[in-house]
């Protein structure tokens, strides 16, 4: 290279890294942007940054951010070369305020990692032991200890010495390594998962809200959602998720990029560039969270076909398209209206990392993102081929358990020894049984139930001890026949009469749907399996139980975000973002936030429609049941959301509101399901709508983008969920039905209709009072084991409570009826090796390469069950051999069985007299 070229290059260099703006305050926008376009037209090597550092130091630091892997240091990525600038110019006295801050913020933070937490203690703690009077300019040298020196004279060898000479997480160096721990804090995160999947720097520049956004998104919106609704029925069920679609968005995008003329239109003060240039991440990542926030199920699903359906309450006569229109708009942006009041809650503050979308994110990072060459433990393959590798692998390995050898997928093993054994199959049995089975599937679809390879490993765990625990309590229930249980199938989510066949709804309802007390007397009140039992008990527990708890232990945040609420509603024109500085909430100040009044018309709005619902038709539901339902969410959303930010674990508010609502209107199941479908669908849609936003926070999509995608997505996808729910009643033989053959037996649906049996038609009076009074006192119960857990966590050591989860240990009680174990138990091995003992011991590999593996096996997985199902379910071309036909033999095929016979029991009979009917 001659030698003007290489001046040439040198003034590119340097203008490149001056983009890494510096303006010496962590809390201003400027200090978290760059000009990528800048950075990535030349190679920037380790040399030309960090002017401050050492090499050795350098090399210390690319070790702590994992880029020591690098194979040449030449061409460094963006995200070290920001990191690198901003630790050389940190000051210490700077560094240990942010490290203080943090430490107090993060005191009982189950996810900030223990091991960071502690080293962070101990700098601070050195930091006062010595005068650090002297350290005060980041150009300043602390002598190094004799270890150190010797380290440093081998520093040519690279990191491999630097990993063998001394641990990691002891201070041989304060002055860079204290830099260092606060810059992750101040530009980055706190979290290994966080930083694994986001830059720690923005460049606005970057086209985001095109034109060839919207034309991509709505045709993937409608393809996904009919899918998605199509499928929801279906156990288990097939979905579309973001991860997957963005293989679709990926190419789509970059045809709108060849086809598009370069044109501009003018529309005023308005300039839409039809084709800004080659389609980068912001705009992949809005189109993405265009189709996410839809591509879910609405809730509102359940109800209608619970009234549609011949078979349930069968009220076509009467709902028509109008009344879906207006019920599932409602509900879905009553949601929305919502997410405005709880983004204070779930997605400004730090803890508040929703681990359900970092693969998203990290597929998003690996379509669009350039990356350097590495080698992470002998493994070269790019983020893009490795993902695409998993893919075909799991596309093609999907067609065994679901097509060619369907015992790989429902490994029931232990009940091939006895089929017809009622015990061994009810412990056992993967489709009728609770499971126990250590390895019960090798089908992905089955071993993701719980997102293995996504949930933090200490929710896995305690969710899985809950569920455990559950076992042995419904098992306990079953053979001592309490309240009946012997009689039913161990762990059905259906209803039985006192026959042991399953309960109908029209033999006790009148001509509008309404309780028929003659008809109740003749037929006599449903009865819960053993398992169903169990669950209901712990959903009443857990809700007292997580208002008690998880308010106390977020006392902090939510006060401090309920402060910051009330101010924006006395200043209308003051910022949403007043009070968090975390480094990407800093960031998205660079864009106009979506202000408080445009979430509360969309609520005025949604529940005009909401009442128009309710009084055009007879849905059997009175107008203060909306407003009901709207209060409700106001007390419980931002406990309940707090939980899934930090841990992915979450839980609706049906099984509440349907208790009031059936105490409050009793004989109404019509009521108690619309009442329930606002209840929960707006903290559904909420939570949906809030992981979207905090999605779009960690890629810096502008807020009002955001904002005006995930309304017209919702509103488009309402409409085609809509036309396929309608279609699939007409069209789909057997639909809805135990015995379906093409696995499309409902099982949410069922649920949904037997619950506004039992707590509508009945009701929750009969229920305590004479049929299971038992469930009253789970109220008691929950509030009560708040309070010791809440003792355990403040006095008892740090190294047995901070991973000690009791929300999530209640929860795993929910695993039941109609799952059970075998749909968890290989998940946990996953977990265990993946989350756990990978991301400690080769955090390298697993912070590049996990969250992928898991998207390349979902979307394996979808892409060749939607073919199989279509190709050869869908027209019953089936494959009959032992290999697909053992796991239904038996009792397992026939959907359970009890251990007593109904017609044995006194009278020919089991379950209360007619006389004790409540």
């Amino acid at each position: 290279m001659s030698e003007k070229n290489q001046q040439v290059q040198s003034a590119i260099k340097i203008e490149a890294i001056k983009s890494i703006t510096s303006v010496d305050h962590r809390f201003a926008t400027e200090d978290h942007e760059i000009d990528l376009k800048a950075i990535r037209s030349t190679n920037i090597s380790l040399g030309d940054i960090g002017s401050s550092l050492t090499d050795y130091q350098k090399q210390f630091i690319l070790k702590r951010l994992n880029f020591d892997n690098i194979i040449n240091l030449s061409e460094l990525p963006p995200s070290a070369i920001f990191m690198i600038e901003k630790i050389s110019n940190l000051t210490v006295p700077e560094s240990i305020e942010i490290i203080k801050e943090a430490l107090a913020e993060h005191d009982d933070d189950v996810n900030f990692p223990t091991e960071d937490y502690e080293f962070m203690e101990k700098l601070v703690a050195y930091s006062q032991d010595r005068d650090v009077s002297s350290l005060h300019s980041p150009d300043s040298k602390e002598q190094w200890t004799e270890k150190t020196e010797r380290v440093d004279e081998t520093s040519s060898k690279g990191s491999k010495d630097m990993e063998d000479k001394y641990e990691f997480f002891e201070i041989h160096d304060f002055n860079l390594q204290v830099r260092l721990e606060a810059a992750l804090l101040a530009y980055h995160s706190p979290y290994p998962e966080v930083r694994a999947v986001t830059d720690p720097y923005d460049d606005p520049s970057i086209p985001c809200e095109t034109l060839r956004v919207y034309i991509v998104s709505i045709i993937w919106t409608c393809i996904g959602t009919f899918i998605n609704q199509f499928f929801s029925e279906r156990q288990p069920s097939i979905s579309l998720s973001s991860a997957v679609v963005q293989l679709f968005l990926y190419p789509s995008g970059k045809l709108m990029e060849l086809i598009l003329p370069k044109y501009t239109i003018k529309l005023g003060k308005w300039h839409i560039e039809l084709n800004p240039g080659p389609w980068n991440h912001k705009e992949q990542m809005l189109a993405t969270i265009f189709y996410s926030v839809s591509n879910g199920v609405s809730y509102v699903s359940y109800n209608l076909h619970a009234q549609l359906l011949p078979q349930w309450y069968d009220n076509g006569n009467w709902i028509d398209f109008g009344y879906q229109v207006l019920l599932i708009l409602s509900t879905n942006f009553l949601g929305i209206s919502f997410a405005g009041i709880i983004r204070r809650f779930a997605i400004f503050p730090t803890r508040s990392i929703w681990p359900t979308i970092l693969p998203t994110i990290a597929l998003n990072k690996a379509l669009l993102q350039a990356e350097v060459k590495e080698n992470i433990s002998g493994w070269r393959i790019s983020r893009y081929r490795w993902f695409f590798y998993v893919f075909a692998g799991s596309f093609f390995y999907n067609w065994i358990p679901t097509y060619l050898f369907g015992a790989f997928s429902y490994f029931n093993w232990p009940t091939w020894i006895a089929p017809n054994n009622v015990k061994l199959v009810a412990i056992t049995g993967t489709a009728s049984g609770l499971g126990l089975n250590p390895l019960p599937s090798f089908d992905w679809n089955i071993i993701n139930t719980n997102a293995c390879l996504i949930f933090p490993f200490y929710a896995q765990i305690n969710q899985y001890l809950g569920s455990c625990l559950a076992f042995l309590v419904i098992v306990a229930l079953w053979f001592t026949n309490f309240k009946w249980t012997g009689y039913i199938p161990i762990n059905s989510s259906s209803l039985f009469d006192h026959f042991g066949n399953r309960y109908s709804v029209q033999s006790i309802v009148d001509e509008n749907s309404l309780f028929d007390q003659a008809k109740y007397d003749e037929v006599g009140p449903p009865y819960y399996s053993a398992a169903n039992l169990v669950l209901y008990g712990a959903f009443i527990s857990l809700y007292p139980f997580s208002i008690v708890y998880e308010g106390f232990m977020n006392r902090r945040p939510i006060w401090n975000a309920l402060k910051g609420l009330a101010r924006n509603f006395k200043n209308l024109k003051g910022s949403v973002y007043d009070g968090f500085h975390d480094p990407h909430t800093v960031m998205m100040k660079k864009y106009k936030e979506v202000p408080d009044w445009v979430f509360l018309c969309v609520l005025v709005i949604s529940t005009t429609l909401a009442i128009l619902c309710v009084k055009l038709y007879p849905a059997q539901t009175p107008v203060w049941g909306v407003f009901f339902a709207i209060g409700i969410n106001f007390v419980f959303l931002i406990p309940l959301t707090a939980i899934y930010a930090a841990t992915g674990f979450s839980f609706g508010l049906n099984v509440l509101v349907q208790l009031i609502v059936g105490f409050a209107l009793p004989g109404n199941g019509l009521a108690l399901m619309l009442i329930k479908a606002f209840g929960y669908n707006i903290n559904g849609q909420a939570q949906n709508y809030i992981s979207d936003q905090k999605m779009g926070f960690y890629v810096k999509v502008p807020p009002r983008a955001m904002f005006r995608c995930q309304m017209l997505s919702v509103f488009i996808s309402s409409f085609v969920g809509l036309a396929v729910l309608n279609f699939q009643i007409k069209s789909i033989p057997n639909y809805c039905s135990p015995t379906n053959t093409q696995k499309f037996t409902c099982p949410n649906s069922t649920v949904f209709y037997n619950a506004s049996i039992l707590w509508g038609v009945i009701g929750p009076k009969k229920v305590f009072g004479g049929l299971y009074p038992v469930l009253q006192w789970c109220f008691l119960i929950g509030f009560l084991l708040a309070f010791p857990c809440i003792a355990f966590k403040f006095y008892a050591p740090k190294k047995y409570t901070k991973y000690f989860q009791p929300t999530l240990i209640i929860g795993g009680f929910l695993y039941y009826a109609p799952y059970n174990l075998s749909f968890y138990t290989m998940g946990v091995y996953f977990s265990i090796f993946f989350m756990w003992y990978l991301k400690s011991r080769y955090s390298a590999w697993w912070q590049k390469y996990n969250y992928l593996l898991s998207s390349g096996l979902d979307s394996g997985v979808a892409f060749s069950a939607i073919i199989i199902f279509f190709a050869v379910q869908y027209k019953e071309v089936y494959l009959s051999w032992w290999g697909n036909d053992v796991m239904w033999k038996g009792i397992e095929g026939l959907g359970g069985q009890g251990r007593l016979n109904a017609t044995t029991a006194p009278g020919g009979f089991f379950g209360l007299r007619p006389s004790e009917y409540p």
